[in-house]
């Protein structure tokens, strides 16, 4: 029999030219990183190949970071895509691409592109609400604005990691609703938020407002992307300005982008909403659906604690920019925006620990333990599928990280 090579994948790989997601690598050494293509388990150099084939597009992959492809615009983003299938598909290419694949158990992969600016938003509806009951016991669950605009704030770009790095865990001010004064300490609440995240390519200019139409234009992929997040913390300091250190300490990514055309088949329709939003952010006559059908599985030290749905997001990925420009921001090239957790209606697909154990009231048994909120060596790891064409899978890879104690 023949030997295997990158080239053949075994049937149903989540990680086939159907996917295609971009990386950045390094050989062991953690130097000289390149842009890299991931199929099935290895991943292509992909300057490399453009260079060997002679492609035009060599320079523009033959770099550090996603930067300048992510700057480069939606029809670059195309014609690479398509030039990218080519090469790992057309028979007539694979004496010259096998050899410049390197086993992902060989290579190290960083943060893909520089972070410009953190946004992170509260989309959907079943976890702000189960965090209204939590918090607001004898109101109503959503705030006035909620159902109107995307709610967000804006984070720190500068600590934000990819999968695979330790998180320390923080320290602030806490205050107990039984206290009379904060007190200063690490931590004892510390939880997860799993999101999707979407990475901004082409910039915009400052005083345009981005449209819901102009989001393929600007977003060039999504990926995985865990706001940590210190519950003990963020009550006392984020009134009323909202959240800051309980939630900038960490914000961990995956190391793949999956750009938006590998996920075409996932597209769905956002729920009903029940009320009309306004204008800029009515979706209803769009051409396309909005949303994305991405499922995602949280693990604790191995063990399965969540597997939240991404169809059931009350906001969408394009309103979430239309929102985040109406003012006049611009977008900058390596932008990234969050979902914010996201949650189901059933207790299993509950996206934060806070959820998931009712603040603590409801503890999560695993391995024989008792589970609140994350304790000094707990490893969380989120995966992630969303529907391909002919009844594949497109793998989102995964967003890692271990709790490392305080300093």
């Amino acid at each position: 029999m023949p030997e295997h090579t990158p080239l053949d994948l075994p049937e149903g790989d989540p990680f086939g030219p159907h996917n295609l997601p971009y990386g950045v690598f390094s050989l062991s050494d953690g130097r000289d990183r390149r842009v890299g293509v991931r199929l099935g388990s290895h991943v292509l150099d992909a300057g490399a190949a453009a260079h060997a084939l002679g492609s035009p597009y060599a320079s523009l992959l033959a770099q550090p970071s996603l930067g300048p492809l992510l700057a480069a615009g939606r029809q670059t983003w195309r014609d690479v895509r398509r030039a990218l299938t080519a090469w790992v598909t057309v028979p007539a290419h694979r004496e010259v691409v096998e050899p410049l694949f390197e086993p992902l158990s060989a290579v190290r992969l960083h943060l893909p592109f520089d972070v410009a600016d953190y946004v992170d938003f509260y989309a959907s509806e079943n976890h702000a609400t189960n965090l209204g009951r939590l918090f607001r016991p004898d109101a109503e669950p959503l705030l006035p604005n909620w159902k109107h605009l995307p709610v967000g704030y804006h984070g720190r770009a500068g600590t934000v990691v990819v999968s695979g790095t330790d998180v320390v865990r923080p320290s602030g001010q806490r205050k107990a609703p039984y206290a009379t004064e904060p007190t200063f300490g690490r931590s004892t609440k510390l939880d997860i938020e799993t999101e999707i995240g979407f990475v901004v390519g082409a910039p915009s200019t400052l005083g345009t407002p981005v449209p819901l139409s102009g989001f393929r234009d600007h977003v060039f992929g999504l990926c995985l992307l865990n706001d940590w997040s210190a519950r003990d913390i963020q009550p006392w300091e984020q009134v009323p300005l909202g959240p800051h250190t309980a939630k900038s300490f960490a914000t961990s990514v995956s190391a793949w982008v999956t750009p938006l055309e590998a996920l075409e088949t996932a597209r769905v329709r956002p729920p009903k909403r029940d009320v009309q939003p306004l204008p800029y952010l009515d979706d209803t006559k769009a051409e396309e659906p909005g949303g994305y059908d991405i499922r995602i599985t949280v693990t604790l030290n191995g063990e399965v604690i969540s597997e939240p749905p991404f169809a059931g997001m009350y906001w969408t990925g394009a309103q979430m920019l239309a929102h985040m420009t109406v003012a006049g921001a611009s977008l900058r090239t390596g932008d990234l925006y969050g979902s914010g957790t996201i949650s189901g209606t059933e207790r299993g697909q509950r996206g934060s620990l806070i959820e998931l154990t009712w603040n603590g009231a409801e503890p999560l048994t695993l391995a024989g333990e008792e589970r609140r909120f994350l304790v000094d060596g707990d490893e969380v790891t989120m995966t992630a599928w969303a529907p391909g064409p002919d009844g594949t899978r497109v793998g989102l890879g995964e967003v890692s990280g271990r709790v490392r104690g305080a300093v």
